[in-house]
């Protein structure tokens, strides 16, 4: 029951309105990845359904922020990415184009 609620207050704040919200929530998940790298690893997919949008964030602090993590992120999650690998490589080369 508390990682549901884990999960489900990192998809409130992925997708708030607020993009100070959207950059806690980018933060979270990077403590969850180095506090609960398996809870992560198990969710991944749905938990990256929401984090690839905030690579893709309209604003640029947020965007930063996202792909800041997702570096850190690489060297934690390791093999737990597979699953989203493909979704990854597509958001970061979309951002490639931008400033």
């Amino acid at each position: 029951v508390e990682e549901t609620e884990l999960l489900q207050k990192l998809y409130d704040l992925l997708t708030s309105k607020e993009f100070q919200t959207r950059m806690e929530g980018v933060a979270l998940l990077l403590d969850l990845c180095k506090r609960s790298p398996r809870l992560i690893c198990n969710n991944i997919v749905q938990i990256f359904d929401y984090f690839v949008l905030r690579m893709c964030d309209y604003n640029k602090k947020v965007k930063q922020q996202a792909l800041e993590a997702l570096a850190l992120m690489i060297t934690m999650l390791r093999g737990g990415l597979n699953p989203v690998l493909i979704r990854l490589v597509e958001a970061v080369t979309n951002n490639l184009n931008s400033k």
